[in-house]
């Protein structure tokens, strides 16, 4: 069936096998692919130059821009959708965006799948690589360390084929990021303890996305006022790592999209943040039992909100987080005074 555009049986089939809790065989004795749970278009592989850049995406909806902007630095080739909680919807998304060779999604819920070598093999063989959403820590439980992660690290700092996720897929591009091990940290509560047993933040031992090695990233950011721990993940960085990170927010349904120059463009329909912290102004109280206590004169971190647009609004230079190359958007000044969040403009 070489050449010719396919739902692929397992695409149809894998529903009703899932149901049942086998999904993951069932694509691996129809399909002879490993984890697949269904392809569109072309069954052969393609290769088709490729232009690096990374798609940050907050959740709670595609981001149609964002998808093609991707789809345009595939050069058309292949794409390959990662989860590991058998979300198999995004093939046709994809596919009816633009002309691409094939998508593909691979459902890898276990560490034995993620170092299967045909696994590995066809990430290698993308164009474009799209993280779905639903639990970090599945990620990183059963993709850290393994072929799978190589493989994604391979499209990251060799071959540089566009790379995106959203929410959970979008906080494990980062460098710097938070697990969500055990549940999900809630603002209101870490800035009162930054010790809660719920903030887990990792230091690059994961993905490699360029420039992202010094960020931190959230999602759903407005929607579920993530803005606090997010500040707190921040505060832990420098408090236990020494790292003074910088962060990057997009919230539902809008997407960072970071060209291969590290220039940053903001689409979708909300609103996207970087935060920028400074090595002058430590928190002044960061301790186990206590609220969290960054004022530094109500100008502990500096942030530059860009709202979203259906084409990309703005422009902010993540390779340096230069405050100077900053457009489209506004300066707010961040502190948080006894464990509260407080915000400002900047005159």
């Amino acid at each position: 069936m070489n050449g010719v555009r396919i739902l692929g049986l397992i695409g149809i089939i894998a529903p009703y096998f899932s149901s049942c809790g086998d999904a993951a065989n069932a694509s691996e004795n129809i399909s002879g692919r490993p984890a697949s749970i269904g392809i569109v278009g072309d069954t052969a592989d393609v290769v088709k130059p490729v232009t690096g850049g990374v798609a940050l995406i907050g959740g709670g909806g595609n981001v149609d821009g964002a998808f093609k902007w991707m789809i345009a630095r595939s050069g058309g080739g292949d794409v390959v959708v990662l989860t590991a909680s058998n979300n198999g919807g995004y093939n046709v998304d994809i596919d009816s965006l633009g002309e691409v060779n094939s998508v593909e999604t691979l459902n890898i819920t276990s560490r034995e799948l993620a170092d299967n070598d045909t696994v590995a093999q066809i990430i290698r063989n993308a164009e474009m690589l799209f993280i779905a959403g639903g639990d970090q820590s599945r990620y990183m439980n059963n993709w850290r360390g393994t072929k799978t992660a190589a493989a994604i690290n391979y499209l990251l700092t060799e071959k540089k084929a566009p790379v995106g996720g959203t929410s959970a897929g979008c906080a494990v591009l980062s460098g710097l990021y938070y697990s969500g091990e055990g549940g999900s940290a809630v603002s209101d509560s870490v800035l009162a303890n930054p010790y809660d047993t719920l903030v887990k933040v990792y230091n690059n031992d994961f993905l490699q996305a360029p420039y992202l090695s010094r960020v931190i990233s959230d999602q759903h950011y407005m929607k579920r006022g993530r803005q606090g721990r997010h500040v707190t993940f921040m505060s832990r960085i420098i408090t236990d790592y020494g790292i003074f990170p910088v962060g990057i927010a997009p919230d539902e349904k809008t997407a960072v999209c970071i060209d291969e120059n590290g220039i940053a463009k903001v689409f979708g329909v909300s609103k996207a943040y970087f935060i920028l912290t400074d090595s002058l102004k430590k928190p002044e109280l960061c301790v186990k039992g206590q609220p969290l206590q960054w004022n530094c004169n109500g100008e502990a971190l500096k942030v530059y909100e860009i709202p979203a647009s259906a084409t990309g609004n703005g422009s902010f230079r993540v390779s340096d987080f230069d405050t100077a190359a900053a457009s489209g958007g506004t300066w707010y000044w961040w502190w948080v005074d006894n464990g509260v969040l407080k915000t400002k403009q900047v005159p």
